[in-house]
């Protein structure tokens, strides 16, 4: 099976268990009367518009370029982040809302097993998801699958949070009878909410960078610059080095300084072992190479990526100076 394909296989996964999990929840939520387990069918709702969009932007954002999209179609995995963050950021809202609501009203919920059992159920399920996510989308470099997968993990925390605080109610109720913790229900539903809202946050964050083409990070960066020095002594500098990210593809340009002699063949195999070495490593990457011939003077945007040691630049400036004295006579 292809990446595609397993991208394709596990986005379904995702909306599937989502569906089933919002109707558990919501059913369950009301007819116990608990805010914080419909506040999760809501939370699962939003997670399950996220993996809809999710598995339509794993199926566009592959697609080829074209004459009217030359850098493809991966920035569609980031517009997809975006969105999903905006609506996680109304539905965190909303729970807030109703868990206010709550609080300032009390009501008693009955049948408090059946909301622990509900998201016990919840809990195990979006963790198996999840992991299954997270694996597709580290393996494949997809956002769009890694955005879904920390929505199911955010899930799985927040529904652990829930259950116990329905288990403290239950509990509470036989051994303090007379005490009334119903509070904590909502109390856990406006911490779902809050760290939904840290979610949104850093997927926001996360799409913004790469809609903003920041570079990519200095991991990948670092590991560029050393296959650029390792092409010494025929490479003699670089300078211009400028990536960027759309989706789980990458682009990455800068310009070689070679030796003025070299023939056009030699410098051109040159560039295409080095495009190759990036690109194995890197798969999915586009990249762009610019030769210039280098006189030796390493002064200005060349001085930052010069590799040449002083000897070699004194060297190279004679046999400049002698070849245009040759031109001249």
């Amino acid at each position: 099976m292809n990446a595609q394909n397993r991208k394709e296989r596990v986005a379904l996964l995702s909306v599937t268990s989502n569906s089933i999990l919002v109707v558990m929840k919501l059913v369950i939520g009301l007819m116990i009367g608990s805010v914080s387990i419909i506040s999760e069918a809501i939370h699962s709702g939003v997670d399950w518009l996220a993996a809809v969009i999710a598995l339509f932007s794993v199926k566009t954002s592959s697609l080829p370029a074209d004459s009217r999209h030359p850098f493809g179609h991966g920035k569609i995995e980031n517009i997809s982040g975006t969105i999903e963050a905006l609506l996680i950021f109304v539905a965190a809202g909303w729970i807030i809302f109703e868990a206010v609501k709550k609080i300032l009203n009390p009501e008693p919920i009955e049948d408090i097993g059946w909301g622990v059992g509900v998201m016990l159920a919840s809990s195990i399920i979006n963790f198996f998801v999840s992991q299954r996510l997270f694996k597709v989308g580290r393996e494949t470099d997809s956002v769009a699958l890694q955005a879904d997968a920390w929505h199911l993990r955010t899930d799985v925390y927040t529904s652990a949070g829930v259950m116990a605080s329905l288990a403290l109610i239950w509990l509470a109720s036989w051994i303090f009878p007379d005490k009334n913790l119903n509070w904590l229900d909502p109390a856990a539903a406006i911490g779902v909410a809050l760290l939904i809202i840290k979610a949104a946050y850093d997927l926001t964050m996360q799409s913004a960078r790469d809609l903003l083409d920041v570079n990519l990070p200095k991991e990948e960066m670092d590991w560029i610059r050393q296959r650029i020095l390792e092409q010494r002594p025929v490479v003699h500098g670089f300078h211009h080095l400028r990536t960027r990210k759309s989706g789980h593809f990458r682009f990455v340009e800068f310009h070689l300084q070679m030796d003025p002699h070299m023939t056009v063949e030699s410098s051109h195999k040159i560039t295409e072992d080095l495009s190759g070495l990036i690109e194995r490593q890197y798969p999915g990457t586009s990249v762009t190479i610019h030769v210039e011939p280098c006189d030796g003077e390493c002064v200005g945007h060349c001085l930052e990526g010069c590799l040449l040691s002083p000897d070699k630049r004194r060297e190279i400036q004679r046999q400049n100076a002698r070849s245009d004295a040759a031109a001249i006579r």
